[in-house]
């Protein structure tokens, strides 16, 4: 059976970062993609700058006419280094915010490799497991014969088909990466 390993603890396959970016201000994108290749490394794929129109959950903080974009890293990391990444980024985004102290930019990190897109939050929930550092995670996609598949808990912008086809395209990206 695939992945078995006789109960041996084995170390984790390399994963594919990304950073998801939203803000009202693109320019911000330019400015935090700089920022984070400083961090992580260069990238190797960004998405196309798309409006973000899925839910009002952010519109009270960050305001109305979101946009949304991802950039993906060419250096791949261990998954356990995750919720230290989603901590960095939270920092990042206390450096931009806006008169009423709401955030100007959301980062989201999170990672793929050919199974599965893994979401990290700072927030609980049922479908999400603790990672450390009050950080959880959480599967957001399934890859199952060629595509990427939903799940009950998985966010509307993340089952639409641009979203779909970057996420697919990161993951032909990582696959060559890991032959």
């Amino acid at each position: 059976m695939a992945g078995e390993n006789n109960g041996e603890i084995t170390a984790p396959s390399q994963v594919k970062l990304f950073v998801g970016m939203l803000s009202q201000d693109i320019s911000l994108f330019e400015q935090l993609t700089g920022i984070l290749t400083n961090i992580f490394g260069p990238s190797d794929i960004e998405s196309p700058v798309w409006s973000w129109e899925h839910t009002t959950y952010y519109q009270e903080e960050m305001g109305a006419g979101l946009k949304r974009k991802f950039i993906f890293f060419e250096k791949l990391i261990n998954p356990g280094d995750i919720a230290e990444i989603k901590l960095k980024t939270v920092e990042l985004e206390k450096q931009y915010l806006n008169e009423s102290s709401g955030r100007k930019i959301n980062l989201d990190p999170g990672y793929l490799d050919a199974a599965k897109l893994v979401l990290v939050s700072t927030k609980n929930f049922s479908h999400r497991i603790y990672l450390s550092n009050g950080i959880y995670g959480e599967v957001t996609l399934i890859y199952s014969g060629k595509n990427y598949r939903s799940l009950p808990y998985t966010f509307p912008d993340y089952k639409t088909e641009e979203y779909l086809e970057v996420f697919k395209k990161a993951r032909e990206r990582y696959k060559e990466q890991v032959k």
